[in-house]
């Protein structure tokens, strides 16, 4: 399959300081006062007096914030962003996309386990060539919440969702919604060959039964992105299943800034 023409890096002026841009997204997790903890954090960072990051509970200055001078990126973020989360993960929305850049190019199809709302998925496509984006992509979710589920409802899980993310791809011929459990919905409904893995279930059990699924079909150089690896709270059970996991296979999680985790295959 053809590849479509993949978005330039643009040339940046090396003495041009003003040409990096800061971002500042007051949205926090895990505090008790949101509003009060963004004013002071503002407060705070008023003393930097070079460019910032602080978002997504994920604070840092002197850095080139590369994806805000990537146009392609920054327009297929700004048009698929349906909430202030997924405005305030921009860090997080470009690995995934610059994995997707790397992983485009092998042998292999994309999967997200944990599609959500598909804005992710669809924020990738759309930075690589959009409706003539080169490999098939396959979303899996159940796409609601049932009682007594380990894990928490998302605010847009429902009975609807699931149509609505249908729609969101209908001129996506390469999208393939798949609605069911982790690891049923992948029976005789799953690629061979993978090159570009995100998992972001919220769940250590279903994550280690995707990958028990999946991993193996990873093709060399493919990589595996996990979303929560590196979050602590609720979230550190994921991390606490996946490292053993990965050991026993000779591989060692790279844990991101942004809190979600990275693996290579070899």
């Amino acid at each position: 399959m053809e590849l479509p023409a993949l978005p330039e890096r643009p040339t940046a002026d090396t003495d041009a300081a003003d040409d990096v841009q800061s971002f500042f997204f007051p949205l926090f997790w895990g505090v008790a006062q949101p509003d009060r903890f963004a004013a002071k954090m503002k407060d705070a960072l008023g003393h930097v007096s070079i460019s910032l990051h602080c978002a997504d509970n994920f604070v840092t200055w002197g850095r080139n914030n590369s994806m805000l001078s990537d146009p392609a990126f920054v327009r297929a973020w700004q048009a698929n962003a349906e909430s202030d989360a997924d405005k305030a993960i921009v860090w997080r929305r470009y690995i995934l996309a610059c994995a997707a850049f790397h992983c485009v190019q092998l042998d292999g199809d994309f999967v997200e386990c944990g599609a959500y709302t598909g804005v992710a998925a669809k924020t990738v496509m759309d930075y690589l060539g959009g409706t003539q984006f080169a490999r098939p992509f396959w979303l899996y979710d159940l796409f609601e919440h049932a009682a007594g589920m380990a894990h928490p409802a998302m605010p847009q899980h429902g009975p609807q969702l699931y149509e609505r993310v249908q729609r969101k791809f209908a001129g996506y011929p390469q999208a393939r919604v798949c609605r069911g459990r982790i690891p049923d919905v992948f029976e005789n409904n799953a690629p061979e060959r993978v090159a570009w893995l995100h998992i972001d279930l919220n769940h250590a059990a279903a994550e280690i039964a995707a990958l028990d699924a999946l991993f193996d079909r990873v093709v060399p150089a493919g990589i595996v992105i996990l979303d929560d690896y590196e979050w602590a709270g609720v979230y550190r059970s994921q991390k606490l299943a996946e490292d053993p996991w990965f050991q026993a296979r000779g591989y060692r999680v790279m844990p991101l800034p942004t809190g979600q985790g990275m693996i290579i295959k070899r």
